[in-house]
């Protein structure tokens, strides 16, 4: 009976152990590699930074878009841009000029 007693004081406590130190590493291992976890984090950190290049550079390219289309208003036509555009349109050229076709 005393050897039981000794055994149930041993098990007892070495089985709560167990299961709150599986309890405890099972939290910390979603806390690091769960959906909303540290991992997610510095991968959303990551595409933030990815998009925002992706978002200046698109910008940038809307900005040069825009001043193309304000030098082509009627209040002000840049002849050289008119010009530029007419012969990519009708695929023109003077007789001294050279054409360089490009991909």
């Amino acid at each position: 009976m005393v050897k039981r007693r000794r055994l149930r004081a041993i098990l007892i406590p070495l089985v709560l152990y167990a299961v709150s130190g599986s309890a405890a590493s099972y939290f910390v291992w979603h806390a690091y590699n769960g959906t909303r976890g540290l991992k997610a984090k510095e991968e959303y950190r990551m595409k933030i930074e990815d998009l925002s290049g992706r978002l200046s550079a698109i910008q940038d390219e809307r900005s040069g878009w825009e001043r193309r289309v304000r030098m082509m208003s009627a209040d002000s036509i840049e002849r050289d841009l008119l010009e530029e555009q007419a012969r990519v349109t009708l695929g023109r050229v003077h007789k001294d000029e050279l054409v360089l076709f490009l991909r």
